[in-house]
């Protein structure tokens, strides 16, 4: 098995987005970190999940807190071919072989494959690739020095993992009520109090803090950015502890703590009064690569689900060979490259907002795609791995098989960088102070304008649901602020839909016959043409095109 390989809708993604050299270079690297991912990779991520989880050694032998957390070796070697493979190194700097940065399309297209077999390493990768931007686009340039070429090392030199550490004890979402302090002692800033969810803690070399200065105004306004390193240069820990590891469900690679700092050295980052801004940039990064976690678990489960319907033999028949099974897995399927096509059409305006290239009506509009992909995506991963649990029967639920961890490794999705409501409350935001629900509007307009007359009549439901939408935002801005709240994730689901559904039609513009298919499958099922009497029965009929069985796919944008 190779991610890579097993999965042409990737290269057909990428190939939109990619200059040809870059293409060609990436898709050789991507084919062999698909190949590691696949294989050594996923055996070892097995062994972390049941008998290798992080663990907290909190004394030594003498009675100190050393607050240690113990890595398997398996991990370790993971760690090292992940990140020397420049998964967040090539963002920031030249790939050798092309004398020119990579991006961060091919960074999450890394983050994709390596998702289908650990999305819990995946976590501290994010973390690194945030704690990376953070230092690139505001540190001051001693501090860029000093810690960006660890960070972003891709084995050149000594490798500091990053972590991000929002969450307090009282706080959570509402990170305005956080209490963490930093004090200024000699010219040096310290901090003091509890980080209670800090993941990578005792893995990390530098973890970017949020903190409140003495004096600073209270709520969100008055928290600033500080790095923090994980240990002095003499090696000892920097003035802090780990109280305890958490016992989480899922995602058990990355060891997350409630982390206590004892006066810890920090280093303010940029302006002192933006803190809860660059941290909110990186939190956006971060969902990004929730997304991307999510479609990666989305076509694992998807391929799990396939192959053991094609050996499984039930009443005499190959549990492939029943009507309702095709349709389930040809639904999977088109589900499944219409969302990787619409996070990585965000990930390729991303791109251009990391880079200062994007307008302000840009910005918010990616701001925008990135609430609404965030919360559709970690929801479908959860139902992928449910389907492919539901594909294997009694084997679905044993641990041997790779399918109760894909459901443990997916509910957290839904979660971290925000749940569906706090993303209903973005959308609402960006909808006030950006008018982005115009925005949006306007740029579905335009994509449906532009589609031939040949796929215009796939088209009816998104028209629609268009309409639809603009009554819905409409009512809901003369509302009340209860209504206006009550009704912000209808309008967002429906924002998904359409979308996505736009996506589908404009990668059957140019991805041939097949992409027409998936493009109608994908709009029958979501807006639900076929929830009676499916006389056409695409999904079966299709099959094996959809399936790609005895086929060499060649993909042509």
């Amino acid at each position: 098995m190779n991610f890579y390989k097993d999965d042409p809708n990737l290269a057909f993604v990428l190939k939109q987005y990619m200059y040809e050299d870059f293409f060609a270079w990436a898709e050789k690297e991507l084919e062999a970190f698909g190949g590691l991912c696949a294989g050594e990779i996923d055996e070892r991520a097995v062994h972390t999940d049941r008998e290798g989880q992080p663990r907290l050694i909190k004394y030594d032998k003498m009675g100190n807190d050393i607050s240690h957390v113990w890595l398997n070796e398996g991990y370790k070697k993971t760690v090292e071919q992940t990140y020397n493979a420049g998964i967040v190194g090539y963002v920031h700097k030249e790939i050798p072989e092309l004398g020119r940065k990579g991006n961060y399309v091919y960074s999450y297209a890394q983050g994709y494959l390596l998702s289908q077999t650990e999305p819990g390493f995946y976590c501290p990768v994010t973390l690194t690739m945030a704690t990376a931007y953070l230092i690139d686009h505001y540190a001051d340039e001693e501090l860029k020095e000093k810690y960006l070429p660890h960070v972003i090392s891709t084995g050149e030199t000594e490798l500091f993992e990053g972590a991000t550490f929002l969450t307090e004890r009282q706080g959570g979402s509402d990170v305005g009520a956080n209490e963490v302090k930093a004090v200024l002692e000699d010219g040096q800033y310290r901090i003091y109090g509890e980080k209670y969810f800090a993941s990578n803690a005792g893995a990390c070399g530098v973890a970017m803090v949020l903190a409140r200065r003495e004096g600073a105004a209270s709520g969100s306004k008055g928290l600033s950015l500080f790095l923090v390193p994980w240990r002095k240069e003499t090696g000892e820990l920097n003035g802090l502890e780990i109280r305890r590891l958490k016992d989480k469900l899922g995602v058990r690679a990355v060891p997350s703590g409630e982390v206590v700092f004892h006066g810890a050295e920090a280093h303010l980052v940029g302006d002192a009064d933006k803190g809860i801004h660059y941290m909110m940039e990186a939190l956006n990064l971060s969902r990004i690569c929730n997304s991307v976690a999510s479609i990666g678990i989305m076509q694992r489960a998807f391929l799990e689900a396939k192959q053991y319907a094609f050996v499984r033999n039930a009443f005499g028949s190959r549990l492939a060979d029943f009507p309702m099974v095709k349709e389930t897995l040809a639904k999977l399927a088109c589900k499944q490259e219409v969302e990787t096509s619409a996070v990585f059409s965000l990930i390729a305006l991303y791109d251009r907002v990391a880079a200062g290239e994007a307008s302000r009506e840009e910005e918010a509009m990616n701001r925008l795609l990135i609430a609404l992909l965030k919360k559709e995506t970690a929801e479908q991963a959860i139902h992928f791995a449910h389907e492919s649990i539901e594909m294997h029967g009694g084997n679905g639920y044993i641990e041997d098989f790779v399918t109760p961890r894909l459901l443990r490794d997916a509910q957290v999705l839904t979660v971290w960088e925000g749940t569906a409501n706090i993303l209903g409350l973005e959308i609402l935001r960006l909808i006030e102070k950006f008018r982005a629900d115009e925005l949006f509007v306007g740029k579905i307009e335009t994509e449906l304008e532009g589609l031939d007359e040949r796929l215009q009549e796939f088209a009816a439901p998104v028209y629609e649901g268009l309409l639809r939408l603009k009554e819905l935002l409409a009512a809901v801005g003369r509302a009340d602020r209860d209504m206006q709240t009550y009704h912000c994730k209808r309008a967002a689901v429906l924002m998904g839909k359409i979308y996505e559904s736009v996506i589908a039609l404009k990668d059957a513009a140019v991805g041939g016959e097949r992409k027409e298919i998936v493009a109608r499958v994908f709009l029958n099922d979501i807006w639900g043409l076929t929830e009676v009497l499916d006389e056409e029965m695409l999904p079966v009929t299709h099959f094996d095109v959809l399936m790609h069985v005895g086929e060499a796919v060649e993909v042509e944008v």
